[in-house]
């Protein structure tokens, strides 16, 4: 049984597809309006540190929303404020 994810949409109104390219993940997570000067970069560190697991598709990294969601949720988890 796969999981549902809540409806997210992007700040321009789109719906978020439950699979998202690299691009759409950095918007997801806005790394492209407030976050680093390289949104790829921080992107790659998630990746290389094992905090952010992306599904491989062709030889594209893809990243499931439900992932995205639990990324954000351990970082909260883990904020010490």
């Amino acid at each position: 049984m796969s999981e549902t994810c809540p409806v997210s949409y992007f700040a321009d109104g789109r719906p978020v597809p439950d699979l998202l390219t690299e691009q759409e993940t950095i918007q997801f997570l806005r790394l492209d309006i407030d976050g680093p000067k390289s949104p790829q970069a921080t992107l790659k560190y998630y990746r290389d540190k094992g905090l952010l697991k992306p599904t491989p598709v062709g030889k594209m990294n893809r990243y499931q929303k439900k992932e995205l969601l639990r990324f954000l949720d351990a970082l909260t988890r883990n904020n010490p404020l």
